[in-house]
């Protein structure tokens, strides 16, 4: 085997980026009186207490001084039901700082145990507290960013790979009927990738960490009596102790299909223990990072009873933060069989089962936030920062998804986020159509627009490499 000697000085990979950074978190718990009902299956509307608190943990990340920064927010709370409460949240942070509209992404955790985030439920019991509750959301996510604005310090945004088996499927064949039940699949396939950030000052500070997992927060469900951010809120405790109280930004992946095993339950210590798992998973990752500003490097070769090749730290060149922002709009097909409104408020109107009711007030809100058209202008974003990519989207897309943007462009650290700037549905892969299965017919979004997103963001992704 012939090596030239020059190939042999080859640096390990892992991802970086360097710029200004700003990492900043605002309190955002809920008032305990608030309406908080999820689960069609549930009979309480208010909580008894809190369990954890909720936070909006806030991300800023630009080249100099001179540039529009890109804010990335990541917020405890369940999901969108109406585009206005979620326009009247973000838009505050687009306002105030006078930014683009593609620089801003809100990415919610998804716990399905927060406070409902729907004016419309103004009438139930708790909702009084709705629309107050989302002005002082509006406002802690606007005093994170401020404070991550001003907190900004050049620094380092390092990458590391951690692995959990907290996610599992949760798409199971029903033995009794031909249909799915949502609930663990132990044969299903689950992807188990932990993207762990890292960001530090010139000081070698740690200023805060970034987890991206793709796990459904269903731990608490219907028997469930406090307000809480399921297992995140365990996951960032975990960090936090142990990085000196440094803000730990959580980010949902493509979950679409994943969820706890253990999950649907009311005790909120399971929750932690899942919190727990994922925390130190990501805590492992952490603790494999090369120093700030360093990287493993090839170094010499040794002559021992075998010649060994020794790697150690060496100065790391500079990898710029240049970033590039874009907000596509794909206009997505409706299913040809979703029904207009005025047909899910009559069926409304004769419902009876608390759960049919629950189903139909959320279809209706999906249709209202549809209109009366045969598409649906999903907006999605792509942001490049150094050789990182920002994937976030207003549904739920299943992780397949991730896996193939990963896979197609391995020299890239790619985080993809679900959730993000609104909610409008599910988005399975085509085979599953033909499948009587809860994402199926809960989306309004037609077969293949999970392959016209994967199209679509493969496309931009590979655009910003032509580009950088």
């Amino acid at each position: 085997m012939n090596v030239d000697a020059r190939d042999l000085r080859t640096v390990a990979p892992s991802s970086r980026v360097t710029g200004l950074f700003g990492m900043a978190k605002c309190d955002v718990t809920p008032p305990e009186d608030i309406h908080f009902r999820n689960w069609g299956a549930a009979t309480r509307d208010i909580a008894e207490g809190i369990h954890r608190p909720f936070a909006a943990v806030a991300l800023t990340m630009r080249d100099g001084p001179d540039d529009d920064p890109l804010v990335l927010v990541g917020v405890d709370g369940g999901w969108w039901q109406s585009g206005d409460d979620e326009w009247f949240v973000r838009s505050a942070v687009i306002d105030h700082l006078g930014l683009d509209p593609a620089r801003v992404m809100i990415n919610l955790s998804h716990t399905h145990a927060g406070p409902s985030l729907v004016r419309e439920n103004a009438d139930r019991p708790g909702g009084e507290w709705i629309e107050p509750y989302l002005r002082t959301l509006r406002q802690g996510i606007l005093d994170a960013v401020r404070d991550a604005l001003a907190s900004e310090a050049q620094g380092e945004l390092r990458w590391a790979v951690g692995r959990s088996d907290l996610a599992t499927n949760r798409s199971r064949p029903d033995p009794a009927r031909n249909r799915y039940v949502t609930g663990y699949e132990p044969s299903g396939h689950a992807d188990d990738t932990v993207l762990v950030g890292r960001v530090t000052d010139a000081s070698e500070r740690i200023v805060g960490t970034i987890v991206n997992y793709a796990c459904h927060p269903t731990t608490l469900a219907w028997e469930n009596v406090l307000l809480s951010p399921d297992y995140i809120g365990a996951t960032r405790a975990t960090l936090e102790d142990a990085t000196g109280g440094a803000p730990s930004l959580f980010l949902l992946g493509a979950c679409g299909e994943l969820a706890p095993a253990h999950q649907y339950v009311g005790d909120v210590a399971v929750a932690d223990r899942h919190g727990r798992r994922l925390g130190l998973a990501a805590l492992a990752a952490l603790e494999g990072m090369p120093a700030p500003g360093r990287q493993l490097a090839f170094d010499r070769i040794v002559e021992s009873g075998a010649p060994l090749a020794v790697w150690l730290p060496h100065p790391a060149a500079p990898a710029p933060a240049t970033t590039d922002a874009v907000q596509l709009t794909l206009e997505l097909p409706i299913k040809d069989d979703y029904p207009p409104l005025d047909a899910i408020v009559a069926e409304l109107e004769q419902a009876t089962e608390g759960f049919q009711i629950e189903r139909l007030n959320r279809k209706a809100r999906l249709r209202r936030t549809l209109g009366d058209r045969d598409t649906y202008a999903f907006e999605t974003w792509v942001w490049r920062v150094g050789d990182t990519i920002f994937v976030g989207w207003p549904g739920e897309a299943f992780s397949g998804i991730q896996e193939s943007l990963r896979a197609a462009f391995p020299e890239l650290t790619i985080v993809v986020m679900n959730v993000v700037n609104g909610t409008i549905g599910y988005l399975p892969p085509d085979e599953l159509y033909d499948e009587d299965m809860y994402e199926v017919w809960q989306t309004p979004l037609a077969r293949g627009c999970f392959e016209a997103l994967e199209e679509a963001c493969t496309r931009a992704i590979d655009r910003t490499r032509v580009r950088a």
